[in-house]
């Protein structure tokens, strides 16, 4: 259950995958995870095993694409890349998440006597 450090809600972390992309065109995998990490600040640490089966099904199912290139240290590296489909999806998405983000701001900031 979301709540804990480092733990991501069902379904967000490939909104977070496609948006990272989206924000800073192709990563590989080790570069997609440190961006998250960095922009949660260090709230989110994600594994190899957690983001590599996300990014594996993001692929499959067209919404980010990937090639062979050499990363900085110059080794042999998997970058991916967002897709018109994943961007199609993600503006879906975040639209979605929007909305459910203001519906609970309305609940936190309800008091009592504002149901008098």
């Amino acid at each position: 259950m979301a709540g804990t450090r480092g733990e991501v809600l069902q379904g967000t972390l490939d909104l977070i995958v496609l948006k990272t992309l989206d924000t800073l065109g192709p990563l590989h995998g080790y570069g997609i995870a440190q961006r998250i990490q960095q922009v949660s600040e260090d709230l989110l640490k994600l594994n190899q095993g957690t983001l590599y089966p996300v990014l594996l099904r993001l692929e499959q199912e067209g919404s980010i694409a990937s090639e062979w290139g050499a990363s900085e240290n110059n080794r042999k590296a998997r970058f991916y890349r967002l897709t018109r489909q994943g961007r199609k999806q993600l503006h879906a998405e975040a639209r979605g998440w929007e909305q459910r983000v203001a519906i609970m701001g309305r609940f936190f900031a309800l008091k009592a006597h504002d149901l008098k």
